[in-house]
């Protein structure tokens, strides 16, 4: 295996530390200390911490859209597309923990041209969601709710599953694929 290069190493490091206290809470001296190293010799490999967090959001942003794109463009019904939502969204939390965070609550200190990118990315994949609800809706395969509360239900839990994830042990990802999609899907009730 391949060992990680410095700069992935500086942004992992810093992702956790994000993640801890903040992206405003931490210095460059804090990742380098983490680190064991000068804060001055993370400057041979990364800019400084605007391009690790423009690193660590767009490279997640990215996966996201991908993930969308793949099911966009698959034909199935609005359910199966949900349902692949919900597994490759869960796949992401489990593979991006860390950077979760800075995605859902530092996201609005990105520099202007990344912050366009990010809220373009986002703005766009929740439009998908939304057309994909709509169009299940339509079809009657949804029950005829207000679309924008299932896609806030949907969303909101999925974006905050990182927190979840980790406090409860590491969950087998199986199981809560198939645990979260019935639970979002087909409610609890009997």
């Amino acid at each position: 295996m391949k060992p990680a290069s410095r700069k992935s190493e500086i942004i992992t490091t810093a992702s956790q530390l994000f993640k801890e206290k903040g992206y405003n809470a931490v210095s460059m001296r804090d990742i380098a200390q983490t680190m064991g190293i000068k804060a001055s010799s993370l400057y041979n490999h990364i800019s400084g911490k605007q391009e690790i967090l423009s690193t660590l959001i767009l490279k997640v942003a990215r996966e996201f859209t991908t993930g969308m794109q793949q099911v966009v463009e698959q034909d199935l019904s609005a359910v199966e597309k949900i349902e692949k939502v919900i597994s490759f969204h869960i796949d992401i939390t489990v593979t991006y923990s860390d950077a979760l965070a800075a995605l859902n609550n530092d996201w609005m200190h990105l520099a202007d041209e990344e912050l366009q990118q990010f809220i373009t990315m986002r703005d766009d994949y929740e439009e998908n969601v939304r057309k994909i609800i709509k169009k299940g809706i339509d079809k009657g395969e949804i029950e005829p709710r207000h679309p924008e509360v299932i896609l806030f239900s949907i969303l909101s839990t999925l974006r905050t599953l990182y927190l979840w994830y980790e406090k409860r042990g590491k969950l087998d990802e199986n199981i809560l694929k198939k645990d979260m999609v019935a639970v979002l899907l087909k409610g609890i009730v009997k």
